[in-house]
């Protein structure tokens, strides 16, 4: 029994809303026909005129009423000519078709592109050959993708002094960016220009916006790439390799420079003091000899078999000094000679030195005795005169 009351619930019909409506409003238009009927002579067609037309005016001049949104300016024309800038907030113009309003986004950041095309659809964009290729200086081709940010400082300007203005920023663009990479050689953009050149871009861009008075500030301009056209990619890359190449045998060469040169001229200043005191060592000791030689001519001079003898002495000594073996007279017979002892040597020579000392010494005190016999025999009287 239950699933007999639930098999009628389900299959109820449902309700026509069309069809109810539609009778709700015939309904209500013949209560407002049948009231008017009967009350005819308290509306007459001029007082229902009236408030028609009023109604109509009321709703007309109620349209001329909008909000502009934070960040927007609305751009008020009459027929078609400029008439007024509206801020934020709530405003209210003639209604159309005497005035309409033009809502701008002023603060909305707007970008071109220029040589590619963002596909969504890929990461990779897809290049426009038309935009992008560009002759630098040196006659190469480079592919070259700018993207320019711009954003509406003056929305009058923006709406009446420039038609399609977002084309003609991407002409212009196109233009400067032709300019300034054709006054430059391709390393030099490929390399360390990028950010020169993009800011000359961005300058030039913007000279010729505020020339045009079209209303537009540009944000950045962003050199997504520059590479030299793909059919000569592989050449390109190899002219790298050959570059970096250079620089590096190059800074290699200007280390090895730097570490040679100063050992080279330390080695030279070296030598060159070397050599000085090479000078004056040999100049010294050449002044002590003349020196020398003078002091040892007056001591000639004032004794001359002393002097003779004892430069005989010291010559040698001076000879003996440096050998190792020991001659011993033994009177009649041959010298003999014996093994050098070393230390026998050392003792023998300071020996030797103070013996030809003592020895001088009393070559000296003879030499004197007898010269004073001398004199005194000269002074003396001889007995056979007497």
């Amino acid at each position: 029994m239950s699933s007999e009351k639930h098999n009628t619930t389900q299959h109820t019909p449902q309700p026509d809303w069309k069809l109810e409506a539609e009778k709700h409003w015939k309904a209500v238009y013949q209560k407002s026909l049948g009231y008017l009927q009967s009350h005819k002579q308290q509306f007459p067609l001029s007082k229902i005129g009236a408030i028609v037309g009023g109604g109509s005016l009321a709703i007309w001049l109620a349209s001329g009423v909008y909000i502009i949104d934070e960040g927007n300016r609305g751009v008020v024309t009459r027929f078609g000519a400029y008439s007024e800038t509206t801020q934020p907030g709530p405003n209210w113009h003639i209604p159309a078709p005497v005035e309409n309003v033009t809502v701008i986004n002023v603060e909305q950041q707007r970008f071109i592109e220029v040589g590619y095309r963002g596909n969504s659809r890929s990461s990779k964009p897809e290049l426009v050959p038309q935009e992008s290729l560009m002759l630098t200086s040196d006659e190469n081709i480079i592919n070259v993708r700018v993207a320019v940010q711009y954003q509406i400082n003056n929305a009058r300007d923006y709406l009446f002094n420039v038609k399609g203005n977002e084309s003609t920023l991407k002409q212009l663009t196109e233009s400067v960016e032709r300019a300034v990479i054709g006054r430059n050689n391709m390393d030099y953009v490929l390399t360390e220009g990028r950010s020169d050149i993009v800011a000359q871009i961005k300058q030039d861009i913007q000279l010729a916006m505020d020339d045009y008075k079209a209303g537009i500030t540009i944000a950045s301009v962003n050199l997504q790439d520059a590479q030299p056209p793909e059919e000569v990619q592989g050449s390109f890359e190899d002219a790298i390799r050959a570059r970096e190449d250079k620089q590096r045998l190059i800074n290699e060469a200007e280390a090895y420079s730097n570490e040679i040169i100063p050992k080279a001229r330390g080695a030279a200043s070296r030598l060159l003091l070397e050599a000085e005191a090479y000078e004056a060592e040999k100049i010294a000791k050449a002044k002590g000899e003349t020196e020398r030689f003078d002091q040892l001519l007056v001591e000639y001079e004032k004794a001359p078999a002393i002097t003779r003898k004892r430069l005989f002495i010291e010559a040698k000594e001076k000879l003996f000094s440096s050998t190792n073996k020991v001659i011993v007279e033994a009177g009649q017979t041959a010298p003999q000679m014996y093994m050098p002892i070393q230390n026998m040597t050392s003792s023998q020579a300071s020996v030797n030195k103070s013996a030809v000392i003592e020895s001088t010494a009393q070559a000296a005190e003879s030499d004197k005795n007898q010269g004073v016999k001398t004199s005194n025999s000269n002074l003396r009287p001889s007995r056979s005169k007497q």
